[in-house]
């Protein structure tokens, strides 16, 4: 008896539909008159597009205006505990260190 492949999910097709997308749009834009074409849809699908993105903005900015002081205070939080200063001190001190062992005088 033949073992089934089980079906894919929609997150599975998303993903495959948005790998297609991201290899073949290179070769897609190579092609002769890609130009052409991509700017006849763009004029034919813009205003569209502009319409429906008012469903999406007033509640991407309110979500947005929600997350944005508690992001902050943990991006300030984690940037105050990292000891980054003295890390890109010590980077700056082992290149120069490297550059003279070299021969190169660093500016």
């Amino acid at each position: 008896m033949p073992v089934r492949i089980p079906a894919a999910t929609k997150t599975e097709v998303f993903c495959m539909g948005a790998a297609g997308v991201t290899g073949f749009a290179p070769f897609y834009l190579m092609a002769p008159g890609a130009e052409e074409r991509l700017s006849r849809q763009t004029v034919k699908w813009a205003p569209s597009w502009e319409r429906n993105i008012t469903f999406f903005r007033n509640p991407v900015e309110r979500g947005i205006q929600r997350i944005s002081p508690p992001v902050e205070r943990t991006v300030k939080r984690i940037e105050h505990g990292l000891p980054l200063e003295k890390a890109a001190k010590r980077t700056n001190t082992t290149l120069r260190r490297n550059f003279e062992r070299l021969g190169f005088k660093p500016t």
